[in-house]
């Protein structure tokens, strides 16, 4: 496999909402568009980063690459695999953490959580135990595994999601904002435990981030997002320059 993740001319628009006031007086808005002819490509065992303004399509990219949100153009492949197309093969290939809540149930013990999608990717029982162990080991969350989600700490959980999201040796790594809200140490070594993933296990990463340090030092490239448009893409230095421009700039309707 010689690209991971195959982004081509990628769109993606949302229907307008529907304001009854506006459309009783003929005044009807048109679509969203999140996504608009977006086009990169990811290699194996690489780290990239999205970044963008708020708005600007990252967590809809990463949900059409997951398998989650189908796209209104172009075409999307992770690990060979057309999104769309290739559903569920393509999701099997792909870990992801996206969103806030991060999929874990709140009332479960760290170790059920696992085992719960463990069993959804079709691992046997011992292999799935094996597999809690070892990630409990590699990630410093030995001791969380058979406490309650809900008691977790913010770092605490990050780790629980990640394990959850490296459970079945995914190709491909979808991870948005995932070390948001954690201190710095508890970042820095979450980092440490992304890049040895892809360095030691081959797995790419695609994670969104609005740190730009962690941007720097963990990415060897960088998708610039800006209202939907690919607007820049190569390593954190050749992106910076057009990155200071698309920040500074006042986010639509503001």
């Amino acid at each position: 496999m010689s690209v991971a993740i195959d982004v081509a001319l990628l769109c993606k628009s949302y229907p307008p909402p529907l304001r009854l006031g506006a459309w009783l007086r003929g005044k009807r808005e048109g679509p969203r568009t999140a996504l608009d002819l977006a086009s990169f490509q990811v290699g194996p065992g690489e780290l990239v980063a999205v970044i963008g303004p708020n708005g600007a399509g990252k967590s809809t990219l990463l949900r059409i690459l997951a398998g989650l949100l189908s796209p209104s153009g172009g075409t999307a492949r992770v690990a060979g695999l057309d999104v769309v197309t290739g559903r569920p093969r393509s999701r099997q290939a792909v870990g992801a953490a996206l969103g806030d809540d991060r999929g874990l149930a709140a009332r479960l013990t760290v170790r059920q959580n696992l085992r719960f999608y463990a069993a959804l990717f079709g691992m046997a029982a011992a292999d799935a135990d094996a597999r809690i162990a070892e990630l409990g080991g590699r990630l410093e969350a030995t001791a969380l595994l058979d406490r309650l989600v809900r008691t977790l700490s913010t770092g605490e959980r990050a780790r629980a999601v990640l394990a959850r999201t490296l459970l079945h040796r995914p190709k491909v790594l979808l991870l948005d904002e995932l070390t948001r809200a954690l201190d710095p140490g508890a970042a820095r070594r979450l980092r440490a435990q992304i890049r040895a993933e892809a360095t030691g296990q081959g797995a790419s990463v695609l994670f969104a981030s609005h740190d730009l340090a962690e941007v720097e030092s963990l990415a060897s490239r960088v998708v610039l997002l800006a209202r939907g448009k690919v607007v820049a893409f190569g390593t954190y230095a050749e992106v910076k320059p057009r990155a200071d421009e698309v920040f500074s700039q006042p986010e639509p309707g503001a």
